[in-house]
């Protein structure tokens, strides 16, 4: 079997430079261990490799469809959600006391790692079922939790978040969905949603939809919004399940994760759909939030695991791929020579350390910012808050980074298969349609770059920068006692000091009320600050790398930490330095938009 991803990574980041183990210090997370890591670890990989990986291509060459009003997904999808359900992960984040395993997000986002490496199709089934699932555990009654999670958690029922519809798009503050009042504490819920991931299918005997609706009466805009339990089939006390008005109106058909359906829902169209109240009135968007920045760093862990599995088809190939031949120092090749494989070839190993900077960085990232969801979960209150925040600046960041770079890494890996990468004898191809969506999910770049700079920046008078700067120095310090990182902690510690300089430029338009101003290159301000971040943490990774290789605490060898600090150094020689010329233009008095009174032939 090809190998799409690389555990011995996987548990390095996890144990050695993001130190998991630290969280089993707290009361709940401490029925965790190392071994029981690790062995969950293990039995994840032996699913993916049996149940999700084989299914790969064949989930894209027979992609979901609509067929007598209802959507059919391909058949091994039933024996992934099982496969998925008993090893405890839908239920894995929840506590003891709804059922769950109180599990370390840190854990739960290695395994979605992997299974998401092996075949990106499926994970966001019961991804999406855990989230709702979650949001109803949070924000819901007694009576409502008792109703919906316990058969969510085995996936016998599984969920959705129902928030896009056709006239309002991102625009949430646009929704129309109603939902009016009954005698019986339910409301009637009438309207339509599109683009709804995981919609409908053949494996769940009901579907549970979180619809974001408004409520009669309710205020406009955002305040105005509720969050309402819509089961597809409503229970009854026997046990039995009915019709409620939910209408499957299609699936889309799309460029790529063609085994992941996206459904049209219509509710209401015979005025005999009901639903019920999560949480408070006018309450929805706001409790929604959870649910949506949990998708958010799901989407960076998919858009990271989709280009894991790209590299390593990528380097797969290089190392079998003979052609041309090695160019002597005397700058003349040899044609009597044999062909030498293509990864001797210098730009092409300069792709694949491309390929291989953005993909272990950004595993990195998600690393660092589930640990931050784990201690917000069980610190005390002064230091949930400190890492809240944390979490809170880093979500839009590590939604947007792999997702863009990745499509970025990808195309590396296409242009190093040459010709093949175009065809559908490799998996390059599919792999590149299927990260594309990605900088799409949950809010586009734009959206997520507008969330940084617009708000998160900004965010209790600077809080959470300031507590991003001394994480950062914290590296930093520790890197500084190896003598040869110590130019990577120099150079880092400019990018800061451009990062301060390009905010002191910035910040004074949102001062006076200059918005338009403030955020007009906000998506160069993401790809800037993530470049940054990055940066980070590739000196994370090359200090815990080098702590090992100087302790002779070595669980690997030492060409694979040594291979850690050669990637930090192609990253900051080759990615880094690309924040001078964003620099130069985030700094541009210029304004350079189409004027909106203008009409501009293109």
């Amino acid at each position: 079997m090809a190998k799409y991803m690389s555990m011995e990574t996987l548990k390095f980041l996890l144990h050695d430079v993001h130190n998991v183990s630290e969280l089993f210090d707290y009361d709940y997370f401490s029925e965790y261990d190392k071994d029981a890591v690790d062995i969950l670890l293990d039995s994840t990989k032996d699913l993916a490799d049996k149940a999700f990986y084989p299914y790969l291509r064949e989930m894209d060459e027979q992609p979901a469809k609509y067929e007598n009003g209802s959507i059919v997904v391909h058949p091994a999808l039933g024996q992934m959600i099982k496969g998925y359900a008993d090893l405890g992960l839908i239920s894995g984040i929840f506590n003891y006391d709804d059922g769950g395993m109180q599990m370390p997000g840190m854990l739960l986002s290695s395994c979605n790692h992997i299974f998401d490496s092996a075949n990106n199709s499926c994970i966001g089934y019961m991804g999406l079922t855990a989230g709702a699932a979650n949001l109803i555990a949070t924000f819901g009654s007694p009576e409502l939790k008792n109703k919906f999670i316990p058969k969510m958690m085995t996936a016998e029922w599984m969920g959705t978040m129902c928030l896009t519809e056709p006239q309002a798009g991102s625009s949430l503050s646009d929704v129309t969905t109603s939902a009016t009042p009954r005698d019986d504490g339910s409301y009637q819920i009438k309207g339509q949603k599109i683009f709804i991931s995981a919609g409908d299918h053949q494996f769940a005997d009901n579907i549970i939809h979180l619809v974001l609706a408004r409520i009669d009466g309710a205020p406009a805009g955002t305040k105005g919004i509720s969050l309402l339990a819509v089961p597809k089939k409503m229970p009854q006390n026997d046990g039995s399940l009915i019709p409620n008005d939910v209408i499957t109106g299609g699936d889309f058909q799309k460029l790529g994760q063609k085994g992941y359906c996206t459904a049209h829902i219509i509710f209401g169209e015979n005025d005999g759909c009901r639903g019920f109240l999560v949480g408070e009135a006018h309450k929805g968007l706001k409790y929604m939030f959870q649910l949506m920045n949990e998708a958010r760093i799901a989407v960076g862990i998919t858009g990271t695991s989709i280009a894991t599995a790209a590299y390593y088809a990528s380097l797969q190939y290089a190392n079998e791929r003979p052609q041309g031949r090695r160019i002597q120092n005397s700058g003349k090749k040899d044609v009597s020579a044999e062909q030498t494989l293509i990864i001797n070839h210098p730009d092409v190993r300069r792709m694949l350390l491309l390929q291989k900077s953005i993909i272990e960085a950004s595993l990195s990232l998600i690393f660092e910012c589930s640990k931050a969801a784990d201690i917000h979960r069980a610190a005390d209150k002064e230091k949930a808050e400190r890492y809240h925040l944390l979490l809170e600046l880093l979500t839009p960041i590590v939604k947007t980074y792999p997702s863009e770079m990745g499509i970025t890494s990808i195309n590396n890996g296409l242009q190093i298969l040459g010709g093949y990468g175009f065809t559908t004898d490799f998996p390059l191809q599919q792999y590149y349609r299927d990260i594309r969506i990605c900088a799409i999910y949950e809010g586009t770049t734009g959206i997520q770059s507008l969330d940084l700079l617009g708000r998160k920046v900004p965010m209790k008078n600077g809080k959470a920068l300031q507590i991003l700067l001394e994480e950062i120095q914290g590296t930093m310090a520790a890197a500084s006692t190896f003598n040869d990182l110590k130019p990577y902690v120099k150079d880092l510690a400019s990018k800061l000091e451009m990062t301060q300089k390009i905010l002191g430029h910035l910040m004074p338009y949102a001062m006076k009320g200059e918005y338009d101003r403030y955020l007009m290159d906000a998506s160069l301000f993401m790809e800037f600050t993530s470049t940054v971040i990055i940066a980070w943490q590739w000196l994370k990774i090359a200090t815990s790398s080098k702590q090992a290789l100087v302790s002779g605490k070595t669980e690997y060898s030492a060409e694979f930490y040594e291979s850690k600090i050669h990637t930090m150094k192609f990253f900051y020689k080759y990615e880094l330095p690309k924040t001078l010329g964003l620099m130069d233009t985030l700094l541009d008095e210029q304004v350079l938009t189409i004027p909106e009174e203008s009409k501009v032939t293109f």
